[in-house]
């Protein structure tokens, strides 16, 4: 459970931060108090999510899934530069968020054998 909710914590993170975005500057009434409501529930998310995983873990998954979404909308949305390079290093954040929660079972199950 703490993973889906860090995982939507991660997709209100993109909401907020294109949000700011059209807030322009908290100038616009409409997308500056969505996005204020989105920041807060993306952190109350993030908080719950990590009662169970471990912080470095759920800090990186967090904005790793931020920074790769906003990026990835910010190319659609924005006409942003889609480089093959600017590609391949979202491609390796987003192997990279997979491979944290691939282990982080794994040491769980590690700290319990040690036990």
């Amino acid at each position: 459970m703490a993973w889906i909710l860090l995982v939507i914590a991660g997709m209100t993170e993109i909401v907020w931060a294109i949000g700011l975005k059209f807030a322009d500057g908290f100038t616009n009434f409409v997308p500056s108090l969505v996005t204020i409501i989105f920041i807060v529930i993306s952190f109350m998310l993030f908080a719950v999510a990590m009662k169970t995983i471990p912080i470095g873990t759920a800090y990186a998954v967090f904005t790793g899934i931020g920074a790769a979404g906003t990026a990835i909308l910010g190319i659609f949305l924005f006409s942003e530069n889609a480089s093959l390079e600017k590609l391949f290093f979202l491609s390796l954040l987003l192997v990279g968020i997979i491979g944290l929660k691939a282990l982080d079972g794994k040491e769980t199950s590690r700290k319990e054998v040690n036990s």
